[in-house]
């Protein structure tokens, strides 16, 4: 019986535990310094780094009624023309980032900021764990901020 108590009570303190794999990786830890990294890409205007950031298979959800660009060439086509100029047109930062217990899927969001700094919408990106180690963009979509919200 003892052995019981003692086996339940370090299965709820192991469940209680950051997320990390077997190989002690902090998944969430990863999951923003990517998203940090496929920001800057915008900052430093550079389209080719940023589209390494993308699965091949991502989606990014247009605004309105604009159909979602499918697939990272899609992608990379409609955002070229926020690579335009000398400076970045907004940039995003993540507040919140969860990974899944699987470790192969996580969610960022936070806000993103016009070239002033302004606080106008928000993003949520799915990330997955692709075979190669390196975290990739599968789902994005931003959205305005809403009234009440704007800081």
């Amino acid at each position: 019986m003892k052995r019981l108590l003692l086996f339940s009570a370090a299965t709820l303190q192991l469940a209680s535990a950051p997320l990390a794999t077997a190989a002690g990786r902090d998944l969430a830890a990863e999951v923003r310094k990517s998203e940090r990294a496929f920001s800057k890409t915008m900052a430093d205007r550079d389209l080719k780094s940023f589209a390494t950031y993308i699965a091949v298979e991502g989606v990014f959800f247009g605004t309105g009624d604009e159909p979602p660009s499918r697939g990272r060439e899609a992608v990379v086509k409609k955002w070229a023309r926020f690579f335009d100029g000398k400076v970045a047109p907004f940039t995003w930062e993540p507040e919140k980032v969860e990974v899944l217990p699987s470790g192969k899927l996580a969610l960022s969001t936070g806000p993103v900021r016009d070239e002033m700094g302004r606080h106008f919408g928000n993003f949520t990106t799915i990330w997955r764990l692709e075979k190669d180690g390196k975290w990739r963009v599968v789902f994005d979509k931003g959205c305005p901020v809403g009234e009440g919200e704007e800081e």
